[in-house]
């Protein structure tokens, strides 16, 4: 039977913490994460996006998570095109042109900060999240096609921000190709920013959709305007549907709550989490 598995985008968003989820002596560092794990049984780690994780790190990860648990790795911003800080950057790289070479050496270092979680069986996808700014066409193409060649040996994971990737007859035949997953979104309908929110899957081994909200802000504004938005009971129901359908074509879905303030990404997880029992046994 396919695994169905629910959890949240980060498991250490300040709001989350402020927000009483984590009750009073499990809110250190291990003991959020251990907390987490008791009640959902996949989580997508973003702190790469902003940082280079160390090793160190990820290897406690998986110290503290059981058997089964699976991690959904964002890729580090530069590694996907988005606009990356030098101060982001490790102290000996900074001064580096922004050339291949860079991005090898990134990768090189991203991957070996990541690869405790793969040898602990901890790993589900690396998730490449790629920028509004990257519109399909030829060149967009190579640069994911480069992006997917140096993680080769890596599960992939794609997530489209420019919604002509999904008006292109050529997307889906492509992430095909690449063997990588397309990574389905729930946004906001009938605005400029939007995503459609029916994904092909192009990989029988895993499906992943990230709940984002359904904010008016979607696409502008703060990070609190886009993702503000407490999920209706109705607005869950309405993904089964979906749900199903990539159950039936696929070994593993995960769906990740991405609508962080306070802790409404927890709750709608938990909601989404009772709705999917009846029918699925999703462990703890």
């Amino acid at each position: 039977m396919t695994r169905i598995l629910v959890g949240t985008c980060g498991w250490t968003d300040p709001a989350l913490v402020s927000s009483g989820w984590y009750p009073r002596g499990r809110r250190d560092a291990e003991g959020r994460l251990r907390h987490y794990a008791d009640h959902f049984p996949v989580v997508e780690a973003d702190s790469p996006y902003y940082a280079l994780p160390s090793a160190r790190t990820t290897r406690a990860w998986a110290d503290r998570t059981p058997d089964g648990f699976r991690f959904d790795v964002k890729a580090f911003s530069l590694l996907t095109g988005h606009p990356t800080r030098p101060a982001a950057l490790p102290a000996d790289l900074r001064g580096h042109p922004r050339d291949e070479g860079l991005l090898t050496e990134t990768w090189a270092r991203y991957a070996e900060a990541v690869d405790p979680l793969r040898r602990a069986g901890r790993l589900g996808t690396l998730l490449f999240q790629f920028p509004p700014s990257l519109a399909p066409g030829p060149e967009a193409e190579s640069f994911v096609r480069a992006a997917r060649e140096r993680a080769r040996d890596w599960p992939f994971a794609v997530e489209f921000r420019h919604g002509a990737w999904w008006h292109s007859p050529r997307t889906t035949a492509f992430l095909q190709d690449l063997d990588a997953t397309a990574v389905g979104v729930d946004t906001r309908q009938n605005l400029p920013t939007s995503l459609p929110p029916d994904t092909p899957v192009t990989t029988p081994r895993l499906a992943v959709v990230r709940f984002h909200g359904r904010s008016p802000h979607w696409g502008t504004g703060t990070k609190e305007d886009r993702f503000r938005h407490t999920y209706t009971p109705t607005e869950l129901a309405e993904w089964l549907p979906r749900i199903k359908s990539l159950a039936a074509h696929t070994e593993e879905v995960h769906l990740l709550f991405n609508n962080c303030c306070a802790d409404a990404a927890a709750q709608a997880a938990q909601h989404m989490q009772d709705l999917l029992t009846p029918a699925h046994s999703t462990p703890s």
